[in-house]
C-alpha cells in the first residue's frame, strides 16, 4: 500500500495490522490521547457483503460546487475543471493530520480504491480521485506536489489541489457543508491542528454528488460498487451522459436537472425540473377535486357534452404525458407544460417543439385553464377539447401529419386497449375523445386555497404580511391592475379575459436596432453581431400580431389575451413572448406604462410607483400561489405513460 508519508506513524505503530475495527463516533477528529484508537470500518475488512454494481441506484443528492483551486504546480483554476467529464471522488484533506480516523483514512481508502480500479483501462479512463487541502497556509502548491508523488502511477489519476488563501478556499467549503475549526491551547494559540467531520463525495460525470461518505460508511469496497454503479448507469443511457457545457469555465454547475445555472445572465437563475429517477408521484382524484373549488375559486365550469369523470381524467392525464403522440415519438405535452415549472417552462422564452423547431410564443400555465373561456395568447380558440389539437398537429410542436395518424399511433398501442371503451362508453377512442380526454385532464388542474385567498377571502390577518397588504392596495388603486387582472368580491380569476395591446408584440414586431445584436453564444457569454450576418444563416423571424391574425382588423394588432396571475411566481419568463425574466421586471415595464404605439391599450399609463411599492406588488404576486400545487405536481409524476421506446 502507498499511503505516504502522511501514514507512516500509523504503519510504526501497527495500526494497520489486524487491530480490531470499530468506527469512531461522528468521525471528528479528536485531540490526541494515550489510549489506542479504535478503527473506523474503512481500515479492515468489509463486515457485510457489498451490493452487486448497478442492482441499486444513487439519486442525485445536490449540484456539486464549484469553487477557485490551485492545483499541485501552482497553476489557478476550479474544481469544475479539475472533474472535467469523469466520474469523482473528492476528499477534504490536510497534510498534518495525525488523527488515524480522519484525513489518513481518507487518503488510504481512496489509495486502495486506486490500486484496485487502476488496473481496469474503462474504469481508469473514467473515474478521477481528488483531494483538497483546507489548510492553504501549510499545504502550499509545493506540498502538495511532493505529496502526491506517493501516489503517482496508480492508473487513476489522482489530483492534489489547495487555494490561494483561506478567503478562496472558505466559500467552497460552506457549499459542501464542511465545518472546518481550527484548534487552539488554552491562551488561544493556534496548535496546527483542526477539528473537522470527514466527509468524502461520489461525483457523477454531470457533476452531481451521488453519495456522501462519513467515518462509518467510508470504505473501499462501498466506494468501487457505488462507482462501477455510475458508470453502469452511464452505459446505459448515453443519451443522458453525454450532456455536456460546451465550456465548464464558462458553465460551472449547469449541469443536471434543478441545478443553479452559474455563470448565466441571472446570476439567480435556477431550473425547477426534477430528474427521471425523482418522479415518483402520488396519484390524486382529480375530478373529485374540481367538485370542491379551492378557496379563492369560482365553481370549475364543466361542459354539459364532457362530464368530469375519474377514468376521463386518469386517460387524458395519460396522453398528456406520452411521448409517442408526437410525430417522431420524442414529444409529450409536457415537455413544454413541465409541471414543476408550473405546468409552463421556466427555461425558455419561447416553447422548441419536436427536432428542435422554434415556436414563437411562450407556453403558458395550465394552472386554472378550466376557467378561460379565450385559449392560446392570441385567443383562437374557445374549448380545451379544441384547443388540443393545435399542438398535436402543428409542425412546430408534436408536427404530426393528420388527426388520423395520432387516432391510429394510439389504436395500435396495446397499454390503450380497453381505456377509451371504459373512459366513454358506446363511443371508444376517436378524435372527440382524445380532445375529451386531455381537456378533461386539463380541466382538473385547479389551483387556489394561495395565502392572499386565505387572507382575503378566508380573513386571516396571519395569513399574508404587511407588503402584501399594501401590494394589493396599490393592485386594485393606484396602479390599476385590477382593471385587467380582475378581483371580484367572493373569488378571483385575476383576469379579465379580454386581449390587450401593452406594447411587447410591437416592439418584437419592429426587429432587431440597426447596428447590433445581442447573441448569446454559451452561458453567459454574449457577442454584438451585425444582424445582416445573422440574417445569412437564420431563417426569417415569424411575424406575430395577435389578435389580427384571428380577426384581420387593424385594431386587433398586437393584442394578447390577459393572463391569470395565480401561481405567477411559478411560471417565469412572462408575457406572450417570454420578453420579461423576472416579476420585477414585469412590474417595472407596467410602472413604466408600457410600450407607445398607435394601438396601445388605453388602460396602459406611466404609474410613477416607488422601489418599495412596487416592491410591495411583487409581494402580492408571490402570494398567489396555491397551497395545493405540489399535490398536483405529485400527481402528475404518478401518470402512467406506457411503453415509450
Amino acid at each position: 500500500m502507498r499511503i505516504g508519508s502522511m501514514l507512516c506513524w500509523m504503519a510504526a505503530a501497527g495500526l494497520l495490522l489486524g487491530i480490531p475495527v470499530h468506527a469512531q463516533d461522528g468521525g471528528h477528529h479528536a485531540k490526541h490521547s494515550s489510549a489506542p484508537p479504535v478503527l473506523a470500518p474503512g481500515w479492515g475488512p468489509l463486515a457485510f457483503t457489498s451490493p452487486v454494481p448497478g442492482s441499486y441506484r444513487l439519486p442525485p443528492l445536490a449540484e456539486a460546487p464549484d469553487g477557485e483551486v490551485l492545483t499541485s504546480d501552482g497553476t489557478s483554476s476550479t474544481l469544475h475543471e479539475v472533474f472535467g467529464d469523469d466520474v469523482i471522488l473528492l476528499s477534504f484533506i490536510y497534510l498534518s493530520c495525525s488523527d488515524v480516523n480522519g484525513c489518513p483514512l481518507a487518503t488510504a481508502v481512496l489509495d486502495r480504491v486506486q490500486t484496485r480500479l487502476g488496473e481496469d483501462p474503462e474504469i481508469a479512463g473514467r473515474l478521477r480521485l481528488v483531494s483538497l487541502s483546507f489548510d492553504p497556509s501549510r499545504d502550499t502548491p509545493a506540498a502538495m506536489r511532493r505529496h502526491a508523488k506517493n501516489f503517482a502511477g496508480g492508473g487513476i489519476e489522482w489530483r492534489f489541489l489547495t487555494t490561494a488563501s483561506e478567503a478562496k478556499l472558505q466559500p467552497i467549503l460552506e457549499a459542501y457543508g464542511q465545518r472546518i475549526r481550527k484548534e487552539v491551547d488554552a491562551e488561544g494559540n493556534e496548535l496546527g491542528t483542526f477539528s473537522h467531520l470527514l466527509r468524502v463525495f461520489l461525483i457523477d460525470s454531470n457533476r452531481r454528488i451521488r453519495n456522501i461518505y462519513t467515518v462509518s460508511f467510508l470504505h473501499a469496497d462501498t466506494l468501487i460498487a457505488d462507482v462501477k454503479t455510475l458508470l453502469m448507469e452511464a452505459e446505459e443511457a448515453p443519451a443522458r451522459a453525454a450532456v455536456r457545457a460546451p465550456d465548464p469555465a464558462a458553465a460551472p454547475g449547469s449541469r443536471g436537472p434543478g441545478d443553479p445555472r452559474k455563470g448565466y445572465e441571472r446570476s439567480d437563475f435556477r431550473t425547477r425540473s426534477v430528474p427521471l429517477e425523482a418522479r415518483r408521484g402520488t396519484p390524486t382524484d382529480l375530478a373529485a377535486r374540481v367538485g370542491h373549488a379551492p378557496l379563492g375559486l369560482p365553481p370549475v365550469p364543466v361542459p354539459a357534452d364532457n362530464a368530469l369523470t375519474p377514468a376521463k381524467v386518469a386517460l387524458g392525464r395519460k396522453l398528456f404525458y406520452d411521448r409517442r403522440l408526437s410525430l417522431n415519438g420524442t414529444f409529450s405535452c409536457a415537455m413544454c407544460h413541465i409541471p414543476e415549472q408550473g405546468f409552463a417552462n421556466n427555461e425558455l422564452a419561447t416553447a422548441v417543439g419536436i427536432e428542435g423547431r422554434s415556436v414563437r410564443r411562450n407556453a403558458p400555465t395550465l394552472y386554472n385553464v378550466a376557467y378561460l373561456e379565450r385559449l392560446f395568447h392570441d385567443g383562437r380558440e374557445t374549448r380545451l377539447e379544441h384547443q388540443v389539437w393545435g399542438p398535436l398537429l402543428a409542425r412546430n410542436e408534436m408536427g404530426n401529419p393528420s388527426i388520423g395518424a395520432v387516432v391510429e399511433k394510439i389504436r395500435a398501442a396495446p397499454d390503450y386497449a380497453g381505456l377509451f371503451e371504459s373512459a366513454f362508453p358506446g363511443r371508444g377512442l376517436a378524435m372527440e375523445t382524445i380532445g375529451m380526454s386531455i381537456a378533461s385532464y386539463e380541466r382538473a388542474l385547479v389551483s387556489g386555497d394561495s395565502p392572499f385567498d386565505r387572507w382575503h377571502y378566508g380573513e386571516d390577518e396571519s395569513a399574508a404580511g404587511e407588503a402584501v397588504e399594501r401590494g394589493f392596495q396599490l393592485f386594485t388603486g393606484r396602479a390599476g391592475c385590477s382593471a385587467c387582472h380582475s378581483v371580484g368580491p367572493d373569488a378571483a380569476l385575476f383576469t379579465d379575459g379580454a386581449l390587450h395591446n401593452t406594447g411587447i408584440g410591437y416592439t418584437a414586431s419592429m426587429g432587431n436596432a440597426p447596428g447590433s445584436m445581442r447573441i448569446l453564444v454559451a452561458p453567459g457569454q454574449y457577442l454584438s453581431v451585425d444582424p445582416a450576418l445573422v440574417a445569412q444563416v437564420s431563417e426569417p423571424r415569424p411575424s406575430d400580431l395577435g389578435l389580427y391574425e384571428i380577426t384581420q382588423d387593424p385594431a386587433d394588432r398586437w393584442k394578447y389575451r390577459t393572463p391569470s396571475l395565480r401561481n405567477v411566481a411559478l411560471t417565469a419568463p412572462y408575457m406572450h413572448d417570454g420578453s420579461l425574466a423576472t416579476l420585477e421586471e414585469v412590474v417595472s415595464f407596467y410602472n413604466g406604462g408600457g410600450i407607445p404605439n398607435q394601438e396601445l391599450d388605453p388602460l396602459m399609463r406611466p404609474l410613477g410607483l416607488s422601489a418599495e411599492q412596487q416592491a410591495d406588488l411583487v409581494s402580492l404576486l408571490e402570494a398567489l400561489t396555491g397551497s395545493d400545487v405540489d399535490e398536483l405536481v405529485s400527481d402528475a409524476f404518478a401518470a402512467p405513460i406506457g411503453d415509450v421506446r
